[in-house]
């Protein structure tokens, strides 16, 4: 039998209100198409799970988690790519709650990089590339603090102390990796993600594409060729005072991201090379070694023309194993 019958009436009530129905009726008929038709708040999460076999319903840990959905509209049909044509499945969908101090960012496409035109532009900056970011993720909302990096890894490394809301600095990317590892082993231990489930670094390409939020301009909010409103949305050598400042005073993207233009520079997975790949990449993960790992946003460190490397396309990278007071990080969560 092929994978086309949804789970409704009763056991759909589970996802509650907002909650997802099919477009059946409650005797279970089989559809023409493998999914669900989604009633719920335009741009709430949605965890799409499956059962086979109905009677394990209720069993803990029966239902799989296949897909992740922020509504666009309502309803909004989600269909099983995945479906296999010899099983049948049985489907409902969860609204999520966002894990804590995480935005959803969903998967798409954008181009990375900057036009060769764009005012101060570096030359590793192209060729422009279109990016195909095929799975969702989870995004820190802030940089990882002070405060929460302590409490996990038993020490504050950064050279600006006084509020630990402030995020942490001088990390390497070694010692950013060695949190990320940490965080993933305290929150599955807890219960609190699936063991499917891993925090890590952004890689390049995420954070670039998290950045724009869907802009394609030199800054989240425009392009901004004489830094007039930059001061609103990042910390840099001009409004700094040479040194940190506690995340979130500043706004976010159109995401709901803050201080990806400023504040610390920020360790992404990726080794760095330099130039993009250009033509057509499905979710890039840079080269496979080198020397330098690459880190993404501007800070607050007078550079004399620090402003410029706080645009969505800066690109910089330093060794793994030094940290320095500009650099810090914030996590990604994803599926493995």
């Amino acid at each position: 039998m092929r994978a086309g019958l949804a789970l409704v009436a009763a056991l759909a009530c589970w996802a509650t209100d907002p909650w997802a129905a099919a477009q059946t009726p409650a005797d279970l008929e089989i559809q023409l198409y493998a999914g669900l038709t989604i009633t719920g708040t335009v741009g709430s999460v949605y965890s799409i799970e499956y059962v086979a076999d109905l009677a394990q319903a209720n069993t803990p840990g029966a239902w799989q988690c296949l897909d992740y959905v922020q509504l666009s509209s309502s309803p909004c049909l989600w269909t099983d790519t995945s479906a296999p044509a010899t099983e049948t499945r049985y489907y409902r969908a969860v609204q999520m709650e966002a894990p804590a101090g995480m935005v959803f960012i969903p998967s798409g496409t954008f181009t990375m990089g900057s036009p060769d035109d764009e005012t101060d532009r570096q030359g590793d900056e192209g060729p422009l590339t279109a990016v195909v970011l095929s799975r969702w993720f989870w995004m820190g909302r802030y940089e990882v603090t002070q405060t929460e990096y302590e409490a996990l890894m038993g020490n504050n490394p950064s050279e600006f102390r006084g509020d630990s809301s402030r995020p942490v600095d001088s990390v390497s990317w070694n010692d950013a990796v060695f949190y990320c590892l940490k965080l993933t082993q305290r929150e599955r231990a807890a219960g609190r993600i699936p063991p499917t489930w891993l925090y890590r670094l952004p890689t390049e390409a995420e954070w670039e594409y998290a950045a724009r939020a869907g802009t394609t301009t030199r800054f989240s909010y425009g392009d901004d060729p004489g830094y007039f409103e930059l001061e609103d949305f990042g910390w840099y050598e001009l409004n700094s005072g040479e040194q940190t400042h506690p995340v979130g005073q500043k706004l976010p993207n159109a995401w709901g991201l803050c201080d990806m233009h400023g504040n610390v520079s920020e360790w992404c997975q990726d080794w760095y090379a330099a130039s993009l790949p250009g033509g057509i990449s499905i979710d890039p993960q840079g080269p496979a070694s080198g020397e330098t790992r690459v880190h993404r946003g501007g800070d607050w460190v007078y550079w004399g023309n620090g402003a410029s490397h706080c645009r969505s396309a800066y690109r910089n990278s330093f060794f793994p194993e030094f940290g320095y007071s500009n650099f810090g990080f914030r996590v990604v969560l994803s599926k493995n």
